[in-house]
C-alpha cells in the first residue's frame, strides 16, 4: 500500500471516530513522534560529528510540524488581491501612490517602482526608500478635496467602526470611510478598493461582508473600470474578471477587487 495514502486514510478514519479536541491531540502526538524519529535519524546521518554547523542538540530543536503538506498553502485573499492591485498600479503608472491601511506587503513592494505614502490608524514603523509611513483616521483623512490621483484601500473598509483595531464603534463607519475616499480622490484619479463580498452581513467585531450593489452604491458616481472576484473556491479558480453580480451573491466570503475612476 502507498505509505502516504495509508496515512491519509488513517487520518480520515480517526477524524470520523474522534471528537475534535481528541483528534487534534492524536494528530499532534503522531506528528511529534515523526519529528523525534527524524531528529535522531538525521543525527545518525551526521555520524555523531560536530559537522559544519556544530553538534545538533535536542535542546535547540524547533519543531515545524504543520509544514509537510503536498502543496504550498497560502491565504488566497491576501495573495491574489495584492497581485491584482500591483498589476493595476503598473497600468496606471502614477507619479505617486497613496495607500490607506492595506497590506504592508503591497506598499513595501510597489515602493520599489513608485513613491508611496502609506497611512494607517496604527503606526507602521517601516524604514524604506520611496516609502513614507504616517497615521490617519480613514473617517477623517488629512488630505484636501480632489487631491489624490492614485489611491488604494484594500481589506480595510470592512473593519471601520467595529472596534477591532481600537477605533471608535460606529455602525456607519464604513459609509464615512467610503465618503472620505471619494472626497479626496482627484478628478481623473484611480481608486482601488478590496472588500469581502457576498451576502451582506456583519461578523462583529471582525469584518463586514458587502453586496456588490452596496459597493457600487457607496462609490457612486465613480466609473467602474474593472471588477475581479476571488470566489470561495478561489484557490482552484484564481481571480475571475468581470463576473456577473449574481455570482457575487452566491459567495460566503469572496474577495471583491474594484478599480474605480473619478470623472474629470
Amino acid at each position: 500500500m502507498n505509505y502516504g495514502r495509508g496515512k491519509k486514510r488513517l487520518a480520515h478514519a480517526l477524524q470520523r471516530i474522534l471528537p475534535g479536541p481528541a483528534y487534534r491531540a492524536a494528530r499532534w502526538s503522531f506528528l511529534y513522534l515523526q519529528y523525534a524519529l527524524d531528529f535522531y535519524r538525521f543525527r545518525r546521518m551526521m555520524h555523531g560529528t560536530a559537522g559544519r554547523f556544530g553538534r545538533i542538540r535536542w535542546a535547540e530543536r524547533q519543531p515545524c510540524l504543520e509544514d509537510r503538506t503536498p502543496t504550498t498553502g497560502f491565504d488566497a485573499h491576501y495573495v491574489y488581491h495584492v497581485a491584482w492591485a500591483a498589476r493595476v498600479v503598473a497600468k496606471i503608472h502614477p507619479d505617486e501612490h497613496v495607500d490607506i491601511g492595506s497590506s504592508l506587503g503591497f506598499s513595501t513592494v510597489i515602493s520599489a517602482f513608485v513613491p508611496v505614502r502609506f497611512y494607517d490608524y496604527r503606526a507602521a514603523k517601516l524604514v524604506l526608500s520611496n516609502l513614507t509611513c504616517r497615521t490617519a483616521d480613514l473617517t477623517r483623512l488629512p488630505f484636501p478635496d480632489d487631491s489624490v490621483r492614485s489611491l488604494s484601500c484594500m481589506h480595510v473598509l470592512e473593519h471601520i467602526g467595529l472596534g477591532r483595531y481600537g477605533e471608535p464603534l460606529d455602525p456607519d463607519g464604513d459609509i464615512r470611510a467610503f465618503g472620505e475616499l471619494l472626497r479626496v480622490l482627484a478628478p481623473g484619479g484611480d481608486l482601488l478598493i478590496v472588500v469581502p463580498v457576498g451576502r451582506s452581513r456583519i461578523f462583529f467585531n471582525a469584518h463586514r461582508i458587502f453586496g456588490f450593489e452596496q459597493v457600487m452604491g457607496l462609490c457612486a458616481p465613480l466609473h467602474l473600470v474593472e471588477f475581479s472576484l476571488l470566489p470561495d473556491d478561489g484557490q482552484e479558480t484564481g481571480l475571475l474578471h468581470m463576473p456577473a453580480p449574481a455570482l457575487v451573491k452566491q459567495q460566503k466570503y469572496g474577495c471583491g477587487c474594484f478599480w474605480f475612476r473619478k470623472s474629470i
